[in-house]
């Protein structure tokens, strides 16, 4: 399993349940706007996406998809300020490729050096976490 991750806000996935996909891009941009869906590499990246981007706010998630699921292409690409490109889905987030959804704080505690389950799980991967 080939797992990528998004930072979210809550309510954006939870409208995301009800619609049927997520488009959201980004911080306050949509799918539709920006043309795809920013995503993270490796579990060690969404602390720099966070911190870069979300600072001080506060209801996010990080979604953890599993690439194989994706109904959208993705696409490596170079991104300003990231040693290694990152995946952009180019197209909208089908709900049953996330595997799980975990708030941010958690995710960190989890993605500690030492604990590779998020980086390469083994087996059939994390268990989604449920409000």
């Amino acid at each position: 399993m080939s797992l990528i991750y998004h930072l979210a806000f809550k309510s954006d996935w939870d409208r995301a349940l009800e619609a049927g996909e997520y488009r959201q891009s980004t911080k306050g941009r949509t799918l539709d706007e920006v043309g795809f869906i920013h995503c993270c590499a490796r579990a060690s990246q969404v602390d720099q996406v966070a911190g870069a981007f979300y600072a001080g706010d506060g209801d996010l998630v990080v979604l953890i998809i599993d690439e194989a699921k994706l109904r959208s292409e993705v696409r490596s690409e170079a991104v300003p300020g990231f040693d290694t490109p990152l995946p952009h889905i180019y197209g909208p987030l089908n709900r049953d490729a996330v595997v799980a959804i975990v708030p941010l704080d958690t995710f960190r505690k989890q993605a500690a050096p030492g604990v590779a389950f998020l980086q390469d799980p083994p087996g059939p991967g994390p268990i989604p976490w449920q409000p």
